[in-house]
């Protein structure tokens, strides 16, 4: 039996916030070839998943710890739908549909997500990611999401 436990939690989340990414995955598959990839996916505030999609498989997230704000783009990059997900919003997980650009970004520190979708693991590529959204690690991905944040109306500080 594999627990997801608060330790657990804690571990990954406290390796997020070291890593440049500000994000860290905790694989509960053995291999990146595994046909169900599940795993933990601790994010902190401004950590960037640029959009992509997938086009033949779903993708879902479960919330355990803190805020998270999920998009779906149309493919001009206008924002189709999005979702908060917390406790107060009573919103505990989503499912991007398949051939949808889609991104997660964290709204609190120490904010986990359990993430589930089919496998193998294929890497982001140019082909799909976003072509109208800037590459990770590039300074353009700050105002990116600070525009995000202004359109949706969410209060999301410089102290964050």
């Amino acid at each position: 039996m594999i627990k997801i436990t608060n330790e657990l939690i804690d571990n990954v989340t406290a390796q997020a916030r070291t890593s440049p990414r500000l994000r860290m995955n905790y694989n509960f598959h053995p291999e990146l070839s595994d046909p169900v990839q599940r795993l933990l996916n601790a994010l902190e505030p401004w950590t960037y998943i640029r959009p992509h999609k997938h086009r033949l498989k779903e993708e879902s997230f479960v919330l355990l710890r803190g805020t998270v704000l999920a998009v779906v783009f149309n493919d001009d990059g206008s924002i189709r739908e999005h979702a908060v997900m917390s406790i107060s919003t009573g919103i505990l997980g989503v499912e991007f549909e398949e051939n949808s650009f889609h991104m997660l970004t964290a709204i609190e520190t120490g904010s986990v997500v359990y993430e589930i979708k089919e496998g193998p693991f294929i890497p982001h590529t140019e082909g799909t990611s976003a072509p109208w959204s800037p590459q990770e690690g590039t300074p353009e991905v700050k105002e990116f999401l600070e525009n995000i944040f202004k359109q949706l109306e969410i209060d999301f500080g410089q102290d964050h």
